[in-house]
């Protein structure tokens, strides 16, 4: 099976993460096209996975466009199909994993003649999207889409209600390689040194700044913890939240945290930094398709508090394998994150749990099985 994969970003996120393990088993039968340059074509790249920068043209549409940009973008998009198309033809299926994809690879798929699966990472709900962009994403789905792999419950659930059709839909939760959350404790203990943390209790926060992400409810948190309490905030601000950050620099300073708080930036070492943190904290305050990095501080066999909205009550069980909290409820975070700080064994039980579970429940090889079986059935069929 030769498959077409299509992506809108030229930088690697949570989607972008997940379609590396997806393409990888087909990487001498696969390209990747993608709608933008960057860090994640050189990180495909790496793991030998053929890809080509489809346009330099960045699409001029936003979660939370109007009729007026989507129509303005029309003229960007006839080139970027054409172009889609040809290269669609040589390939088996098109594969868009993402909701610019979806549009283009739905109308490369018409001209083509070639089945089109959508994979959904995002929660289509009015929270994060306009009207404009649900009715355009749900009506080509319906129309265009063969299948709809879904990445959680919730993000299945909320397309539906958003007029999405079950009977396309399907569950696949993302896949990880336990292998490489596996970091020795020389390597921990030296980097929590370099970090200036080596004898405080951790918080590790890791996602893009953004005010939806939370990282003003965990700051809000640590001002009502022990200062022994410390937080470490990985990630750098997207698609113009700069002004958050400047919102997050004065929170911390008018709560007197400047010496407990440590914005790190992108990094890359993230199995490494999870490692040296004692605790990862979670703060969404929207729900969450799936929470990535719920699972990897699982599998890096770290204790997890998680903001309980979509599909992060899917991954945790409160006091089982992780911790749950009210979004947007500082004291209601702080009061766990003192918890585990005070009861050790308890939470290093939770934590051990944790990383069995995720371990057996979202194997890159098994959930790799799932789609190959999948797409072996829109192909064959």
């Amino acid at each position: 099976m030769k498959i077409l994969f299509l992506d809108q970003s030229g930088k690697p996120g949570g989607a972008e993460l997940c379609l590396i393990d997806i393409a990888k088993p087909y990487c001498d039968r696969a390209l990747v096209g993608l709608f933008a340059d960057g860090s994640f074509k050189t990180l495909l790249q790496q793991h030998h996975i053929p890809v080509e920068v489809l346009t330099n043209q960045a699409i001029q549409v936003r979660k939370q466009s109007n009729l007026l940009p989507a129509f303005g973008s029309l003229g960007q998009l006839a080139p970027l199909v054409a172009k889609v198309v040809q290269r669609a033809i040589e390939y088996d299926l098109i594969y868009a994993n993402t909701q610019k994809a979806l549009v283009v690879g739905a109308i490369a798929s018409l001209f083509a003649r070639r089945p089109l699966v959508y994979h959904l990472h995002d929660i289509l709900s009015p929270e994060h999207f306009s009207k404009t962009n649900l009715r355009v994403a749900v009506n080509l789905a319906n129309r265009c889409a063969s299948l709809v792999i879904a990445n959680s419950q919730a993000s299945q659930t909320a397309f539906v209600q958003a007029g999405g059709r079950a009977e396309l839909t399907t569950v696949i939760y993302n896949g990880f390689n336990p292998k490489l959350y596996q970091t020795c404790e020389s390597e921990t203990n030296q980097l929590r040194k370099q970090l200036g943390i080596e004898d405080k209790f951790v918080v590790g926060h890791f996602s893009r700044l953004s005010p939806w992400k939370g990282q003003h409810i965990l700051i809000d948190a640590i001002s009502q913890c022990p200062l022994q309490v410390t937080a470490i905030l990985v990630g750098d601000a997207l698609f113009g939240e700069q002004e958050y950050v400047k919102q997050l620099h004065q929170q911390i300073t008018q709560l007197g945290l400047e010496n407990r708080i440590k914005f790190l930036g992108f990094r890359t070492d993230i199995p490494q930094l999870m490692a040296a943190c004692n605790l990862v904290a979670h703060t969404s305050t929207a729900p969450e398709p799936f929470g990535r990095v719920i699972v990897e501080a699982m599998l890096c066999g770290k204790p997890v508090v998680a903001a309980k909205a979509g599909g992060a009550v899917e991954l945790v069980e409160h006091g089982i394998n992780g911790f749950l909290t009210t979004p947007g409820e500082p004291q209601e975070l702080a009061n766990i994150i003192n918890d585990c700080w005070e009861n050790t064994a308890n939470t290093a039980n939770i934590a051990s749990n944790a990383k069995t579970i995720a371990t057996q429940r979202f194997d890159v090889a098994n959930i790799n099985q799932q789609i190959a079986q999948v797409l072996s059935n829109i192909v064959g069929g």
